[in-house]
């Protein structure tokens, strides 16, 4: 009898085995979740070095054009997001001029405006069939060739799209590392005669320096990643020879490879940025921002103050918004049943793929907090990778492994059943949505991993005092708490998909468009103004991001 329940005893598993196995499980989990979201990247990678013929002929006719024209891009919108971003950023953070509220809020609105977009309605305004040039020609009198305006379909007119629309990653970084900036620092300056241009030359733009950098990085990605504007610019870039090698030529290994070379600049560019902060430290005396004297601006200089401020705003947001609306509201063909079909499958795809890629985070995140491991801890870094990469390569290294699959299973069904199907995994929704999950990953994760960061590690000790496993103390206790920093994370996903273009345009099914694809075609038929519904669409589902972060960084200063 004895032995029977001591073997009943030890037969019977207990809170501490089961919290171990799901521990264990869910480490093995996130490590497959990653590897999984690092495949695309490794895909490309592989292929980097494999030679064709169409890698020579793009190598002896076309790379040159596109690695020159892809870093006059970077490097010219570079100083534009930098002349546009770091000044306003000082002004709204260390000056008091007219409309300064307002202002710092409203400087972050061109996020909602997706490059490609701005590039229609700035290309609708002032091509030679637009409002403006018309305009000139009766006021004048002047024929085609009599005068001189910009062309804006060239590669000058896609860095001033460019800089519009990114400069708010440099502003927001900027001012963020000016508002926490130390009050005695710039106190101490004054007291030792410096003026207020030589205190921020000086003092706060070294201070700062580290933060510029970061945004800047950070447009410079975007920059490499934009697809829609160079396109329809006319400008050869990697994204445009990537798409065109894989539709024009059909040659997937051959895209592969230019996705690699683009994925060495974007490598680069992280690692440049990582650099730059190398042993350097910044600390501030933790002196909270009211207890600086703001500089009073007043007369022209308010006035100057609030055009810089103002400016950026006006051309990056109101008015291609203001346009947009106009088109859409008094010249656009009236909208029909084909137009909800297209909202509800921009809509549905990106609320799956917002929902799963936090679904995935909230797994990693959980697992890096319960191990902590560095082969957890390497994982979660792998599987939000995809956000520094540009769709593109994302949408290539996706296909190949899947379309490699597909025809296995093709082979494999014919073999042993006889019987013919399709694409199952290349050819529909699957293939986006794996796609959609690499490339914003990143962002859910951010979100996740700041909502568990908030929650004490007392209350797991809590939890699994009380007998819960640690999937029972995420369900029971984080899920409740985490409930913001969720919606926070599925919003923010449900956008970027929402504008996502050049992964879209390799992945999608037959038949199958969204809004940003539907504006991106009408738009290159030259129907700018059938394209301006699905476009403000987008912009106005953008603002939604947009409002939450500015509301976030009035809560915080």
């Amino acid at each position: 009898m004895d032995n029977k329940m001591s073997r009943a005893n030890v037969d019977v598993p207990t809170n501490k085995t089961v919290a171990i196995r799901s521990f264990s499980y869910l480490k093995w989990i996130s490590i497959v979740i990653a590897l999984l979201l690092s495949l695309p990247v490794l895909v490309i990678v592989s292929n980097l070095f494999n030679g064709t013929e169409i890698w020579l002929h793009l190598v002896n006719t076309v790379l040159a054009d596109y690695v020159t024209n892809s870093l006059i891009l970077m490097l010219s919108v570079a100083v534009g997001v930098l002349l546009l971003g770091v000044p306003a950023a000082w002004l709204t953070s260390a000056c008091e001029f007219p409309g300064k509220q307002v202002l710092s809020w409203a400087l972050l609105l061109p996020l909602a405006m997706p490059a490609y977009i701005i590039a229609y309605t700035y290309t609708g305004l002032f091509d030679f069939a637009g409002p403006v040039q018309t305009f000139i020609r009766e006021a004048t009198g002047l024929g085609y060739g009599e005068y001189w305006f910009f062309e804006i379909r060239s590669i000058g007119g896609a860095i001033a799209m460019l800089s519009l629309v990114l400069y708010p990653y440099v502003y927001l970084m900027s001012r963020a590392a000016f508002l926490e900036q130390s009050a005695n620092t710039l106190e101490v300056s004054r007291t030792l005669g410096y003026s207020n241009v030589k205190s921020f030359f000086y003092l706060a733009l070294p201070l700062a320096r580290p933060a510029i950098i970061a945004g800047l990085t950070l447009a410079m990605m975007e920059v490499l990643a934009d697809y829609g504007t160079v396109q329809y610019f006319s400008v050869t870039t990697f994204t445009t020879g990537i798409m065109r090698t894989f539709y024009g030529f059909g040659d997937l290994a051959g895209a592969a490879q230019l996705a690699g070379i683009l994925l060495l600049f974007v490598s680069v560019l992280i690692l440049t940025e990582r650099y730059s902060r190398r042993k350097i430290q910044y600390h501030s005396s933790g002196l909270r921002k009211t207890s600086q004297r703001l500089i009073q601006l007043s007369g022209w200089k308010g006035a100057a103050a609030t055009m810089v401020c103002l400016v950026p705003i006006l051309l990056g947001f109101a008015l291609p918004a203001a346009v947009l609306l106009y088109w859409s509201v008094f010249e656009a063909a009236p909208l029909t049943w084909d137009f909800v079909k297209l909202a509800w499958n921009s809509f549905s795809l990106a609320l799956y793929a917002a929902l799963i890629a936090v679904f995935f985070a909230l797994i990693l995140s959980y697992a890096m907090r319960l191990h902590k491991s560095k082969s957890v801890s390497y994982a979660v870094t792998s599987a939000g990778m995809g956000y520094a990469l540009p769709g593109t390569i994302i949408a290539i290294g996706v296909i190949v492994p899947l379309a490699w699959l597909d025809h296995k299973i093709i082979a494999f069904v014919k073999h042993t059943f006889d019987v013919k199907v399709g694409l199952l995994l290349s050819g529909t929704l699957v293939a986006l949505l794996f796609a959609y999950t690499v490339r914003f990953m990143a962002v859910s994760l951010g979100a996740v991993q700041s909502g568990l960061g908030k929650v004490k590690p007392s209350m797991d000790m809590a939890g699994r005092s009380l007998g819960l496993t640690p999937m029972g103390v995420l369900k029971r206790i984080h899920l409740p708490l985490l409930k913001s920093s969720i919606l926070t994370a599925i919003l923010i996903v449900f956008v970027d998909v929402l504008k996502e273009l050049p992964a879209t345009l390799i992945l999608r099914p037959f038949n199958f468009n969204t809004l940003a694809v539907r504006a991106f075609e009408l738009a290159s038929d030259e129907r700018l103004v059938d394209a301006a519904p699905a476009s403000i669409m987008i912009v106005l589902v953008g603002l939604l991001p947009v409002i939450l972060l500015s509301r976030s960084i009035s809560n915080n200063h």
